[in-house]
């Protein structure tokens, strides 16, 4: 039976649907692959901008001649910017915080999809509607009861605790949808891998982790990446629950800034700071494109 299991995995991971080329069929599709393509030179030309602006001078960012670097290419903006303007301390606390989020969404909602999807229990279908029309209620409806809560017990007040505290949030915030996800791809995972190992006196638990579970990393890497993305770009959350500079986030340490510019006018070492928040989300796209699209697609049929 294991060597059934295995060859079956393998034969998911090797498997490849090649689609013969159709001219009739990619003239229609031209005026799709038109927008496209202005839409991606669009984004390369504002974030050229922006690259731009942060090896230029505050002084040629208002002159409007950034592109020439008449005054040179000034790699300290970002040093300037790392040190001095706290983005080292802001990245930091959104690298904590979205990838232990993460990590115990995860360890939550894969095995909690897991068993919506395979078993049938009192309540299943009940949890299952909670779970989709949670997703539709905008948090501000729950932030203030909330917020009320969290005050009353003081957990606050202490920085260890603070964070704690956020962290749990940004889980609980996005329980629903991780969970709602990972079923729709466990959905496409055969049980004829869970028979099999059940056959070979493989534990319902053990069978998940070792079997499905892998064949899931395309789900589990879809989903993770969106809720980094998420979490590491979230703002309203961060703006009430942290009380301390030390524990801002990217969001929130970067909306600090854009209102400091009123007194320092460091748009250039705004800019460098906007670039450093960007690569970490922009470092996953570009590595994991496939794994993205692999995971929207649907799980392993076999």
């Amino acid at each position: 039976m294991k060597g059934l299991i295995m060859k079956k995995l393998k034969t998911a991971k090797n498997s490849k649907n090649t689609v013969p080329f159709n001219l009739s069929k990619e003239i229609k599709l031209l005026p799709g692959y038109i927008i496209i393509i202005a839409w991606i030179l669009f984004t390369v030309v504002l974030l050229g901008w922006v690259v731009a602006a942060s090896l230029s001078t505050t002084a040629d960012i208002f002159s409007g001649d950034i592109l020439s670097f008449k005054t040179g290419i000034h790699f300290e903006n970002y040093v300037k910017a790392w040190v001095s303007s706290n983005v080292s301390v802001f990245f930091t606390n959104s690298l904590i915080y979205a990838v232990l989020s993460c990590l115990f969404l995860i360890i939550i909602c894969a095995p909690y999809a897991y068993v919506l999807q395979r078993y049938e229990f009192f309540g299943r279908k009940t949890i299952t509607s909670a779970l989709a029309g949670t997703m539709g209620i905008p948090i501000i409806m729950v932030i203030i009861p909330l917020y009320t809560w969290v005050a009353r017990t003081g957990v606050l007040g202490n920085a260890f605790s603070n964070r704690i505290v956020l962290i749990i949030l940004f889980v609980a915030v996005k329980v629903p949808y991780t969970t709602t996800f990972l079923m729709a791809y466990f959905a496409n995972i055969s049980k004829a891998y869970e028979e099999a190992a059940a056959i070979d006196g493989c534990h319902p638990v053990k069978a998940f982790w070792k079997i499905v579970f892998p064949l899931a990393q395309g789900g589990v890497v879809t989903v993770t990446i969106f809720n980094f993305i998420a979490i590491w770009n979230e703002y309203f959350l961060s703006l009430l629950f942290v009380n301390s500079e030390k524990l801002r986030p990217v969001a929130l340490g970067l909306f600090s800034m854009i209102n400091g510019m009123k007194y320092s006018g460091d748009w250039s070492g705004l800019f460098a700071s906007v670039i450093i928040v960007f690569i970490p989300t922009f470092v996953l796209y570009l590595g994991l494109s496939k794994k993205i699209i692999g995971g929207i697609t649907g799980g392993v049929k076999g």
